[in-house]
């Protein structure tokens, strides 16, 4: 087994990560830091902080040099953060002294790599924003197709009373809209630049220090905090949280599928299945599995995180390591959740025939509610409850159909709609139309 699955060419089907994978990557994070050191020169040099032309000079080096991030391993080791040994190298690189001696001016290494990272995160939100807006569009699609397709609605995993295959899209749907609307505010309060000096007052900066963070922000096309968060790890855990919530809602959706996959019971074909080494039957529900799973690995991460953000005084080097050890692995179990999901959703398909004999085989109980509510127009609700739940005994204990035992216990009664599954589903319909709606509006 791979140290990572995301980085295993064995299992790189499995736990996808696509275009985000590459952003995580020692020469993305590189290449960002680099940005980073060029966008601060220029800054500094349209403000006279450093000497213009060693600012130009810069900042076009910053975009041409190569540096191996193999070459930066022993005095990362050594310093605990990569910087002072990309820095030295950029420096050297650069073969002109004259410049590059000012290259990373008042700057600590914290500033650049936290900035690096925001560069490639925004990177992230926006091809996940793509992959995310597209599945629910497709689901959308199936949700107006679907939208009075009846099955069974289950409560503490047994038949309840009947919706629509279309409502139960809605509700895998509307946390996902909900993700989706929340996105410029998460810009906003996350992608922040970072530039306040070894401990977070500036004071190597200058008496320009704020005017060079300002300056770097719109540069690099990130949000300017006004404020040092070196030890504020808000952004980090407000844009994890939204990590964790998407691979969560997308993982109820996988645990929704792994049921309704069952051997037997099969309310919904999946468009693709994995085979059994030894059981030519099987027709192994692989990416919901891998989706659950994936969710639940970001679930027990996000707690570790959430813990890192403890960081003692104004700067943490055990708390800062953790963050890098676990924000990466729920961001590409976030993305290998929503490849698959974005997958399955172009080709999950329902067996109507299938969901209709769900609910008649379940001895038409699912149908209680509504004949109970029928009864009690001719008699005290609490009586017609017990003169049903009197029923539901009598059929669980003969394996009679609840529609027969009514029908024969109150002839008198038009009980052709009760058990009428359509007629059953209440505003199930409307809520597949109203979410198919706003996923056609994205």
């Amino acid at each position: 087994m791979a140290a990572s699955v995301f980085d295993s060419p064995l299992y790189s089907r499995l736990f996808p990560s696509g275009e985000v994978g590459k952003l995580f990557t020692d020469s993305a994070e590189v290449r960002a830091m680099l940005l980073v050191e060029g966008a601060l020169a220029k800054a500094q040099g349209a403000l006279g902080v450093i000497p213009e032309t060693a600012a130009a000079y810069i900042h076009r080096a910053a975009m041409e040099v190569q540096i191996d991030p193999a070459a930066l391993a022993a005095p990362t080791g050594q310093n605990g953060v990569s910087v002072p040994g990309l820095v030295a190298a950029f420096r050297t690189a650069m073969e002109a002294p004259e410049h590059a001696q000012y290259a990373h001016w008042g700057a600590t290494s914290q500033d650049i790599i936290d900035t690096g990272l925001m560069l490639r995160l925004r990177q992230m939100l926006s091809l996940q924003q793509d992959m995310l807006t597209d599945t629910v569009r497709a689901l959308g699609q199936l949700a107006a197709d679907h939208a009075t397709t009846p099955m069974a609605a289950r409560t503490y995993g047994q038949h309840a009373t009947p919706t629509s295959f279309g409502a139960t899209l809605a509700h895998w749907g509307a946390p996902l809209l909900d993700l989706l609307a929340e996105l410029p505010a998460l810009r906003q309060s996350c992608l922040w630049v970072s530039l306040s000096g070894a401990a977070g007052t500036s004071a190597a900066l200058g008496p320009k220090a704020q005017e060079t963070r300002a300056a770097l922000a719109r540069a690099l096309n990130l949000h300017d905090p006004a404020r040092s968060w070196h030890s504020d790890r808000g952004p980090i855990l407000r844009l994890a949280d939204w990590q964790t919530r998407l691979a969560l809602a997308l993982g109820k959706m996988a645990e929704d599928l792994l049921l309704l996959t069952q051997t037997g019971i099969a309310e919904v074909s999946l468009g693709a299945a994995g085979a059994s080494s030894t059981m030519p039957q099987k027709q192994n529900p692989v990416l919901p599995s891998a989706m659950a799973a994936s969710a639940r690995q970001v679930a027990g991460l996000n707690a570790t995180l959430q813990g890192a953000a403890l960081h003692r005084l104004d700067r943490d080097g055990a708390t800062w390591f953790t963050e890098w050890l676990t924000l990466p692995q729920i961001c590409l179990a976030t993305t290998a959740t929503l490849i698959h999901a974005q997958s399955l959703s172009h080709s999950l398909k329902p067996i109507p025939a299938q969901m209709l004999a769900a609910m008649i085989d379940g001895q038409n109980l699912i149908h209680a509610e509504a004949l109970s509510f029928v009864l009690a127009q001719n008699l005290p609700r609490p009586e017609a409850q017990a003169a049903i739940k009197s029923l539901c005994r009598q059929a669980g204990d003969t394996g009679a159909d609840l529609a027969a035992l009514a029908i024969q216990a109150y002839p008198d009664l038009d009980l052709a709609p009760v058990f009428d599954p359509a007629a059953q589903m209440g505003h199930a319909p409307t809520e597949a139309r109203r979410f198919a709606a706003a996923a056609k509006a994205l």
